[in-house]
């Protein structure tokens, strides 16, 4: 009885944790496919399908007892979940990580646990009493992770030196330094994509008070996900290339965002959300960012620097615009 007592206490915190693994493989493997050229419109759309398609049917059979009654409601709440995180968060997502990088944004989205705490607040979906070692931990947590998030804006730091990057750290960080407005943009849409994937957390908890079905929700989500960012598509990308990828990395960023990223992710989410609260599912973002910083750096050969100071960049981004229009 005590070891499944401690079983219990102990699952939540290992689900995370291996979500964090997965998360962390997306970052990578999305950074090579939208280098070769996959547009992350076909992409957001093939990945909430291989979702959608890989959980339906275990939803139809362990679900098919259990399953709650659809209502106009709930339909709505699940529309709003469809569009909050497979066409906003993961198109903005994927914006941010082709114009950056992915440890770099790995790094900034440690300021989601922030976000999603404060608007958990307003919402009253978390008490805090100042005089508690928790609500103290929380409020200090807080602080951290929107100065660091801050300070990586702000603050250009240092190159981060590993034994692997040695020989491309300088002919990387130059060739990065010509791209001010690329990071600026990308830097703007992981910010916006962290506000979404709060909003998402936020409404899939009030969701799952009147639909407990983790698994059908978790398929209409993705269902409803690939029918919203398709229409998308289809009015961003005009040309039918863009949608034909074959047995290359392009497929295989689909099939694995879609599984892990997705359909199980939604699902690990909404069972530790009904049980510890959206905050904590958020929490564990930080782990993603130092196993993508370690294995980006090896596989990518991305450069780390302590901090990127944006304010410069614009500076420099604005200068070069006013010098081609002949304004200085």
């Amino acid at each position: 009885m005590e070891l499944a007592g401690t079983w219990r206490k102990v699952k939540p915190y290992m689900a995370m944790v291996f979500l964090q693994f997965g998360f962390a493989g997306m970052f990578l493997i999305s950074v090579a496919s939208l280098r070769q050229g996959m547009s992350h419109y076909v992409l957001v759309v093939y990945r909430n399908a291989v979702a959608a398609v890989v959980m339906a049917p275990f939803a139809l059979w362990f679900e098919r007892k259990t399953r709650p009654k659809m209502t106009l409601s709930i339909f709505f709440k699940i529309l709003a979940l469809g569009l909050l995180e497979p066409v906003l968060d993961q198109n903005f997502i994927y914006m941010g990580v082709n114009n950056t990088s992915a440890s770099f944004s790995s790094a900034l989205t440690n300021i989601l646990p922030a976000v999603t705490f404060v608007n958990a607040i307003i919402l009253r979906m978390e008490r805090i009493n100042i005089k508690e070692r928790r609500s103290q931990a929380k409020i200090a947590g807080t602080a951290i992770t929107v100065g660091g998030a801050l300070l990586m804006i702000l603050f250009k730091g240092p190159i981060v030196n590993f034994p692997w990057t040695k020989d491309v750290s300088h002919a990387v960080s130059d060739s990065g330094a010509h791209n001010g407005g690329h990071w600026l943009m990308g830097t703007f849409m992981i910010l916006l994509s962290c506000f979404c994937w709060s909003a998402f957390f936020i409404l899939q908890s009030y969701t799952l008070r009147s639909y407990p079905s983790e698994l059908s929700l978790t398929t209409l989500i993705c269902a409803l996900g690939a029918t919203e960012s398709g229409a998308v598509a289809l009015v961003m990308e005009r040309d039918t290339k863009t949608w034909s990828i074959g047995f290359d990395m392009r497929l295989f960023t689909a099939i694995y965002s879609g599984i892990m990223c997705s359909g199980v992710a939604y699902y690990v989410q909404g069972i530790v959300i009904k049980e510890r609260g959206p905050v904590f599912v958020t929490a564990f973002s930080p782990l993603c960012m130092i196993i993508v910083t370690l294995l980006g750096s090896i596989i990518l050969s991305e450069v780390v620097t302590l901090g990127r100071d944006l304010f410069q960049l614009a500076a420099n981004h604005l200068k070069k615009c006013m010098s081609k229009f002949g304004l200085c």
